[in-house]
């Protein structure tokens, strides 16, 4: 069976079990039904991993689509219809920043990379907000957003960062695309494309240079007791956290400290630094907008050389190929991904580097999730604990 999503979450488990480990009483409870409730999720997720014949039959409109639900603390989905598109801001700032944030995501995908939507079809973005009791996490369930609002001690509300509701979208691009796997080095892409593009559609807001940007992923998540600048950091993987309760930030940004462990699906949330920080090289070396150049070069690898299976090597050899189709062979911004990768580690092949071999347009069938409408249904029990 395919593993195309296990927890697609903002938060990766290894923070939890530090918490579970080093936190105060209610910070080792709250964590472990964190990680309770990612394992219930992973279970639902590999269900309908192999379920192909379903399609999401929700009609696609002209134009951005949005709908912002409050699930009131509970866990039945979606909730309450609290925003559609095109509707007054409701007051509720978790409410209000998701049907922002969603729109901002729409609009780069759209006005950059002339993609319709998650899907590329028109598919309207569902959220709900207020999810669960104490939920410290972020998530794309396969047909939707959910965000918590935070435990009010470590995490704040997760509506907050717009590069993590853009994370957490491109988690549905990736489905609708590549459908990489979620474990081992096929996930860890599937978490550095959620950041890639978490980062440049901040930064196409913001309308942010390369050059200025922060690189942070998740800054404003953790509340002022955690000592730390946000979940990730592309600039320097490693150097995002150092917190005696949540732990230190494990993720490499070289090869040669690449981390082999069963945990955290293969560590899809640790290596990932490495192929983040190739990005953020090649970005920075080209100068200027970064979604102009890297991020196009990027969405191309995405959606049309990679299969499930892929790993490093066929990221690395992939975007070579598509810099050159792009830029022509040789160019600077080839020349430009080829060192970015070394850099971390990663020679481009010696096949794709003399153009001995192309990789050719791979179009990925998507898994996709049963659809549920979203006036019925609940895809968790509809109790009120977290």
């Amino acid at each position: 069976m395919r593993r195309l999503h296990a927890v697609c979450s903002i938060i990766p488990p290894h923070i939890y079990r530090h918490i579970a480990e080093h936190g105060g009483d209610d910070d080792r409870r709250r964590a472990r039904l964190a990680l309770e409730a990612s394992a219930h999720t992973r279970g639902q997720r590999e269900a309908v991993a192999g379920m192909r014949a379903f399609v999401d039959v929700r009609a696609a409109q002209a134009g951005r689509q949005r709908a912002v639900y409050d699930a009131k603390r509970k866990r039945a989905l979606p909730g309450t219809l609290v925003r559609g598109e095109g509707d007054k801001a409701t007051g509720d700032k978790a409410a209000d920043e998701a049907y922002e944030g969603s729109g901002r995501t729409w609009d780069f995908y759209s006005k950059v990379l002339h993609r319709d939507s998650i899907d590329g079809r028109g598919l309207r973005i569902d959220s709900s907000v207020h999810y669960s009791v104490d939920f410290s996490n972020a998530q794309w369930n396969g047909r939707q957003m959910l965000y918590g609002d935070g435990d009010g001690r470590l995490f704040n509300r997760f509506t907050v960062a717009l590069d993590v509701i853009g994370h957490e979208l491109t988690h549905g691009v990736t489905q609708y695309s590549a459908a990489l796997e979620y474990h081992d080095q096929p996930g860890a892409l599937n978490e550095h494309f959620s950041d890639v593009f978490g980062i440049l559609v901040k930064q196409h807001a913001l309308k942010q240079t390369a050059k200025k940007s922060d690189w942070l992923i998740g800054v404003g998540i953790f509340s002022s007791a955690v000592h730390g600048d946000a979940v990730r950091s592309m600039k320097a993987p490693g150097a995002a956290y150092n917190d005696p309760t949540i732990g230190r930030d494990p993720q490499p940004a070289h090869m040669s400290n690449f981390v082999k462990t069963h945990d955290d699906s293969g560590g899809v949330h640790i290596n990932s630094g490495i192929p983040n920080h190739a990005f953020y090289l090649l970005a920075t070396a080209l100068g200027g907008n970064a979604w102009d150049v890297a991020g196009k070069i990027w969405y191309v690898t995405l959606t049309q050389k990679l299969g499930h299976t892929a790993d490093f090597q066929r990221c690395a050899d992939a975007t070579f190929t598509v810099a050159g189709e792009l830029h022509g062979k040789g160019s600077e911004p080839q020349q430009a991904v080829a060192a970015a990768w070394k850099a971390v580690g990663i020679e481009i092949s010696a096949k794709v580097a003399a153009g001995e071999k192309r990789i050719p347009i791979r179009r990925a069938r998507p898994i996709l999730p049963p659809f549920e409408p979203a006036t019925g249904g609940a895809e968790f029990p509809t109790d009120s604990a977290p």
